[in-house]
């Protein structure tokens, strides 16, 4: 994915010896990618944004809508990953079609064995697979929320959405029958449309579960979504892209320190209460890439191996981003408890927010002290009703915090 990609040709940029084991090094990826154009510009990448929205849209019920003044964009996978291939390559990153089968370790270096039969030394291993978890470890029981989705890139006779805002989320429910055990389950475990409207007749739409556990299935996503475009008087001509998005959300982070080093949703990257992570892991990639390049510059007395696997750990789950952590666990624990209700009334007060607080708090720039800020915020905005919900159903999930954070300082 985009980070492995960032950190190889970062490595390599600095002088070393870089090899990409992909089985598909030419795969496009095939997510539509959305981010916030502030987190991209930040990173240098905003050529790899193909189409901006100077603003979003939420739609809390049929009477509630909030107009979000921060620019939206996609990200132009194809450019991003055509881009970073060639900088791979132009910094001597080699690429082997395959798939690593297993890792042999000894003190100082590592032997990557392939299913073709071909084994790769190395002397730093690197996992950005995903959400496979292909090397990195784990040793806690797993048992993430899940967000996911279904989304169509579609050519459509017409659409009811203003082209110039995209739809970060709708949670109307008035395309589902009074009565009907679809509404029953929507009213349960609610979902919401997202849409990126490119042109009056061109248009990605995607409806989604936030967070659930279990996850929903992918045909009562496609059911409801079908519904809701039934509804709004979207009629499909074709379809450009589909894609089915099972995001794990939440759980224990990987064995922290272990041999091999990992990046993005093998390392434990997505945030927990929103399913974002692209703009997080690119930011991140210069950090691992960087400690990599200084640990093992023998120079300096470079070091290797276990010791160096913990010292790139420690810089990309630092004590602030693993209690930044804890807390954003903490809002998924409460958002799987909200029925859609109490997921309205949530992101009512959500939105009405200082721009400081939710920028920061989807864009994973609140830390601890901030977060506690931004609690204590949202809890003045809620309802009545919702500040009830909220001390009834995060009680448990924020005496479970306050214990995570507890037996962290002891790390």
């Amino acid at each position: 994915g985009p980070a492995g990609l960032a950190v190889a040709q970062r490595v390599a940029e600095a002088g070393l010896s870089v090899v990409s084991i992909d089985p598909s090094p030419g795969l496009v990826w095939p997510n539509n990618y959305g981010v916030w154009v502030d987190e991209f510009e930040a990173m240098g990448l905003s050529d790899c944004l193909d189409t901006v929205w100077p603003s979003a849209s939420v739609f809390i019920d049929d009477h509630t809508s909030k107009s979000l003044h921060r620019p939206y964009a996609r990200v132009a996978r194809r450019k991003l990953k055509s881009t970073m291939m060639d900088r791979c390559i132009a910094h001597g990153v080699r690429f082997h079609q395959a798939k690593v089968a297993k890792v042999v370790h000894n003190e100082a270096s590592s032997l990557l064995i392939c299913d073709d039969g071909v084994a790769v030394p190395a002397t730093v291993v690197l996992d950005a697979t995903g959400f496979s978890r292909c090397l990195v470890q784990y040793d806690k029981p797993y048992n993430p929320g899940y967000q996911v989705a279904y989304g169509i890139l579609a050519e459509v006779d017409e659409h009811p959405f203003d082209i110039d805002k995209m739809l970060f989320m709708d949670w109307r429910d008035s395309h589902l029958p009074e009565g009907s055990a679809i509404k029953e389950r929507n009213s349960r475990v609610p979902t919401f449309l997202y849409a990126m409207p490119f042109s009056p007749t061109r248009i990605f739409l995607e409806e989604t579960s936030l967070v659930a556990r279990p996850g929903l299935s992918m045909d009562d996503i496609q059911e409801r979504m079908a519904a809701r475009l039934r509804h709004l008087g979207i009629r499909i001509r074709s379809v450009e892209e589909d894609e089915r998005c099972v995001i794990p959300m939440g759980g224990p982070l990987p064995v922290l320190p272990q041999r091999v080093v990992g990046i993005g949703g093998t390392a434990g990257m997505v945030h927990p209460s929103t399913g974002y992570m692209v703009a997080r892991t690119l930011a991140t990639a210069p950090i691992v890439a960087d400690s990599i390049v200084r640990f093992l510059d023998t120079g300096n007395g470079g070091i290797a191996g276990d010791a160096l696997a913990a010292e790139v750990w420690k810089e990309l789950w630092p004590t602030d981003r693993r209690r930044q952590r804890e807390f954003f666990c903490f809002g998924m624990d409460v958002l799987l408890k909200l029925d859609l209700q109490g997921t309205r009334r949530f992101f009512n007060a959500f939105f009405d927010l200082e721009p400081h607080y939710w920028h920061g708090f989807l864009s994973s720039r609140l830390f601890l002290p901030e977060l506690l800020m931004f609690g204590l915020s949202l809890f003045a905005h809620a309802s009545n009703t919702s500040k009830l919900e909220i001390m009834a159903k995060g009680t448990v999930p924020l005496a479970k915090m306050v214990g995570n954070l507890i037996q962290d300082k002891d790390r």
